[in-house]
C-alpha cells in the first residue's frame, strides 16, 4: 500500500534533459511505468518519440550548448501540459581536461553543458515549481561533485560537477517556503557509453535502471523527507 505522505505521479509533469540514451532514457521509462507525464528535452525529438511513443509524453527541442533552448523547452512544457512538477537535469557530457590533456575549448564546453544549462533551465522552471507547490529539482551530479578520487580524474568535469551541487545547494533555498525541494543525486560510474575508454573507473558501475529507481524515489518524497544531496558509490572510498 502506497504511504499517504508519498506523492502521487498522477497528473504531474516531469520536465527531463537527456532521455535519447543511457541514463535519461532509463529515468524516462521508469517514470513513465510510475505514471509521470513527461516533457523531454532532447536535441532530436524525432527519433526519441518513435522509441518511446505519444502516452502522456510531449517532445520538445533542448539542446545543452543552445542557451535559448532552456527557456523555449521550459515555456514550451508549461504552454502545452499547464503546469510544471518537477524538473531533472540529466542532460551531460564529460571531456577529458587535466594538467596535461585537454584545453579551453574542452573547459568551455564542460561548463556550458554542465553547468550553465541547468542554471538556464532551473530560473526559468522555478516559477512554475513554486506555483505546482511541491516542485521538485533533481540535479544529476557526481562522486566526482564531491571529491578528488585520485589523479586519473578530469579536472574540468569535476569543477562543473562540484558547481551543479553548489546551484542545487542554491535552488533549495529559492523555493523552500513554496515547497520546491532540490537533490543533487551523485552517483558514481554508471553502464552507460559516457564512460567508455576513460582511465580510472571502476568497473563496478550501477546500472541505469538502479538511478532511475532513484530518481523515483526521490519524486515521491513528501516536503519533510528532503534529501539535499545523495551520494550512491560503486567503490569503497574512506570520504564517501
Amino acid at each position: 500500500m502506497r504511504d499517504a505522505e508519498l506523492l502521487r505521479p498522477e497528473g504531474r509533469v516531469v520536465a527531463l534533459s537527456g532521455a535519447s540514451r543511457g541514463l535519461g532514457a532509463a529515468i524516462a521509462e521508469r517514470l513513465h511505468a510510475e505514471g509521470y507525464t513527461l516533457a523531454l528535452g532532447l536535441r532530436d525529438p524525432t527519433a526519441t518519440r518513435r522509441k518511446l511513443g505519444e502516452d502522456r509524453i510531449s517532445y520538445h527541442r533542448y539542446d545543452a550548448a543552445e542557451p535559448a533552448t532552456a527557456e523555449a523547452w521550459i515555456d514550451a512544457v508549461v504552454a502545452h501540459h499547464g503546469r510544471l512538477d518537477a524538473l531533472i537535469n540529466n542532460a551531460g557530457i564529460l571531456r577529458r581536461v587535466t594538467w596535461d590533456d585537454g584545453g579551453e575549448a574542452e573547459l568551455d564546453e564542460l561548463w556550458t553543458v554542465n553547468v550553465k544549462a541547468p542554471f538556464r533551465a532551473t530560473r526559468r522552471a522555478l516559477p512554475h515549481l513554486r506555483a505546482a507547490g511541491h516542485g521538485r529539482v533533481v540535479n544529476i551530479a557526481s562522486t566526482d561533485g564531491k571529491r578528488i578520487r585520485d589523479p586519473s580524474v578530469s579536472i574540468g568535469y569535476a569543477m562543473t560537477k562540484h558547481a551543479l551541487v553548489a546551484l542545487s545547494q542554491a535552488a533549495k533555498f529559492a523555493g523552500w517556503e513554496e515547497g520546491v525541494r532540490v537533490t543533487a543525486l551523485c552517483p558514481g560510474a554508471i553502464d552507460t557509453e559516457l564512460l567508455a575508454g576513460l582511465p580510472g573507473v571502476s568497473s563496478t558501475r550501477l546500472s541505469p535502471a538502479t538511478v532511475a529507481e532513484i530518481v523515483a524515489l526521490l519524486l515521491r518524497l513528501p516536503d519533510t523527507a528532503t534529501i539535499a544531496e545523495l551520494v550512491v558509490n560503486t567503490r569503497l572510498e574512506h570520504t564517501l
